[in-house]
């Protein structure tokens, strides 16, 4: 009897998740606050390529020397975190990681998503538990379609997933990243951990991402046209593009 109660005991905690039953929420261990996805904790040898628009909801950072220079470099969680993407999003994101936060700030508990996009390589999965720092991929071109850039979010709305185009770009849904980041580099609640919604959206068969309550993705079932240089970025003629 006691060694069935242990095997329990030890599905529930490896990998330090716990997980609630159902599904719907999991322990994740509180962020003490925030680096830089590329060159931990500073960006050094990074430069931003292109910021927070109207159409662009996040920041692409590239590599001092340019061009490919930075193919296959290292891409870091921001922070602690829960991975809840993990896969080849196709389109005009490629390989794309998104990792769930919690973080104390003025006395609350709050919970953002980092996403990392047109990635190389993924090194995580889905449902792992990820520290500040830790390496999530490496840096990529989506199989050719830009130069090698690194293509970050944060979002305020854990809705989004890669349905980008079914929200306003805008901050009600979004934080500018950089900003975000050197605001909370150190926050409490460090060694603590927190419980999380994990499923706010979901994966067909075909790795499209929609919101969990419904809805649809245009871009995935549109016939596309093909992408169009501009400048040093290809841009994606998607509704969901991911430059």
């Amino acid at each position: 009897m006691r060694r069935w109660l242990f095997w329990i005991f030890l599905m529930f905690f490896v990998g330090g998740l716990i997980a609630v039953p159902g599904g719907n929420r999991a322990a994740v261990k509180v962020a003490d606050g925030f680096d830089m996805p590329v060159g931990k904790p500073d960006a050094k040898g990074y430069y931003m390529s292109r910021g927070f628009l109207s159409y662009h909801p996040g920041e692409d950072w590239n590599d001092v020397a340019g061009g490919n220079s930075d193919l296959g470099a290292p891409v870091y969680s921001i922070g602690n975190g829960y991975v809840t993407f993990a896969m080849d999003a196709r389109m005009g994101w490629g390989n794309v990681v998104i990792v769930r936060h919690a973080f104390v700030e003025a006395g609350k508990l709050k919970t953002v998503d980092s996403m990392y996009a047109h990635l190389d390589k993924i090194m995580v999965r889905k449902g792992q538990q990820v520290s500040r720092g830790q390496q999530v991929g490496t840096i990529g071109t989506n199989r050719g379609m830009y130069t090698a850039h690194l293509h970050y979010e944060i979002r305020k709305n854990l809705s989004i997933g890669i349905n980008r185009s079914a929200f306003a770009k805008d901050f009600t849904n979004y934080y500018r990243p950089s900003q975000f980041i050197s605001q909370r580099r150190r926050l409490p609640g460090a060694g603590q951990t927190a419980q999380v919604i994990v499923n706010t959206y979901k994966t067909d068969q075909s790795g499209f991402v929609f919101p969990a309550g419904g809805g649809d993705s245009k871009g995935a079932t549109r016939k596309q046209s093909p992408p169009a240089r501009s400048g040093n970025f290809r841009v994606n003629r998607f509704d969901d593009v991911g430059y």
